[in-house]
């Protein structure tokens, strides 16, 4: 079992929550990721590490609200525990030879791509960082992204904080300044991936993009985390989930992610006739 050490709510929708798992919070690396299960009738629901600290033996995962499993992983606090804690899953953001990078997040994606600034940071490379939202209520972890990077962005949708303007507009503007990037990770919702590889390939820039299929075993045997990368099948869980964004089929994967949409709002909206409350398993 593993006990919840702390908790903390970054917005509405989205929740931190560091897990004592002490062998994980010593091997984990950037872009790597956990799957969790909070019981034995629980979903496996992966996660990228958001952060670790060894010395307390904790492992960082910064969730947003999205299904039944998630919704439960809220209703849980300081001092409870959850089943199962399985990691570090996943190939570690490539980072050597990088020296100069702009990292992309955009969303609860901004999770996923703190860890990646911060070891492209501590391994001396100059980090411009672009964060995107929404509005200025969704924000996160803007504190903690500006002590890894020399220039942070902030771009709102609707100008409530930083630039009124999507990420793909901060991008282009960098480029067509000048800034020689030797990488674009970019890390969020599947269409803003898409679109940032397509700002980014006239300027002959690589991209990395972190891509969240369905996963269920985490292992390679399932194969529903298969996506298409330069034609050929790739399994997000053991090969990723990492790829070469200029070579990812974007249209093929978001139709895979979108199977489960219409299950995931009924969960959301689901009341138990006989508990008044949502059903802990299936």
């Amino acid at each position: 079992m593993f006990r919840i050490a702390t908790k903390k709510k970054l917005n509405d929708a989205v929740t931190l929550m560091e897990i004592e798992a002490p062998e994980i919070a010593k091997k984990a690396l950037a872009g790597q990721f956990i799957i969790f299960k909070i019981d034995e009738f629980g979903e496996r629901v992966p996660l990228t590490i958001a952060d670790t600290d060894p010395v307390r033996g904790t492992v960082t995962i910064i969730f947003q609200i999205v299904g039944r499993s998630t919704m439960l992983l809220d209703q849980l606090n300081v001092g409870d525990t959850i089943a199962d804690f399985v990691g570090p899953l996943g190939i570690p953001t490539h980072i050597e030879g990088i020296k100069k990078v702009c990292i992309v997040g955009g969303g609860v994606g901004c999770a996923i791509a703190y860890p990646s600034a911060k070891a492209l940071f501590n391994a001396g490379a100059e980090v411009d960082i672009i964060a995107g939202f929404r509005s200025q209520d969704i924000v996160i972890l803007e504190d903690e992204m500006k002590k890894v990077c020399k220039n942070y962005y902030l771009m709102t949708d609707d100008g409530t904080a930083g630039e009124k303007g999507f990420t793909t507009t901060k991008l282009k503007s960098l480029l067509e300044a000048g800034n020689q990037y030797d990488m674009v990770i970019a890390i969020g919702p599947i269409i803003m991936m898409k679109l940032l590889c397509d700002t980014a390939k006239p300027f002959n820039v690589p991209c990395t993009v972190s891509l969240n299929p369905i996963m269920i075993d985490g292992t390679g045997m399932c194969g529903c985390c298969r996506v298409t990368v330069d034609g050929v099948m790739r399994f997000a869980c053991v090969e990723g989930p990492d790829f070469d964004g200029h070579k990812v089929d974007f249209d093929e994967l978001m139709k895979r992610n979108s199977i489960y949409k219409e299950r995931e709002q009924h969960d959301r909206e689901h009341v138990c006739k006989l508990t008044g409350g949502i059903r802990t398993h299936g």
